[in-house]
């Protein structure tokens, strides 16, 4: 599988920093990735959606370790590249492996 196009908008807000969209094999779409700066350096959210129990649940997500790791590298790359034509700093971004409360306060 590869990501053949990444589209990042960036947001100005105190951990949601962007959202990312990402075409896979250029035939498959995902919308609604959010980049978020978490406690211990900048992680990716999920597309979810809120449940009738009022959790949040990934609408689609990586089954493995190494895709995650992948998606997480290459869409934080690109927001890399987007921050830098804005002349913004990015010596401090980092991915972190992110704790379960980290990741359900980014679906809210």
């Amino acid at each position: 599988m590869e990501i053949t196009e990444v589209r990042i908008t960036l947001r100005d807000e105190p951990k949601l920093k962007a959202f990312a969209n990402i075409t896979l094999d250029d035939c498959f779409v995902i919308r609604g990735l959010k980049i978020i700066e978490g406690v211990n350096g900048y992680f990716i959210s999920m597309p979810s959606r809120k449940g009738k129990d009022g959790n949040y649940r990934d609408i689609a997500h990586p089954i493995n370790n190494e895709t995650r790791e992948m998606l997480e590298r290459v869409i934080l790359e690109e927001y890399k590249k987007e921050l830098a034509k804005q002349g913004v700093s990015t010596d401090n971004i980092k991915i972190t492996k992110r704790s379960q409360t980290e990741e359900e306060a980014a679906a809210e």
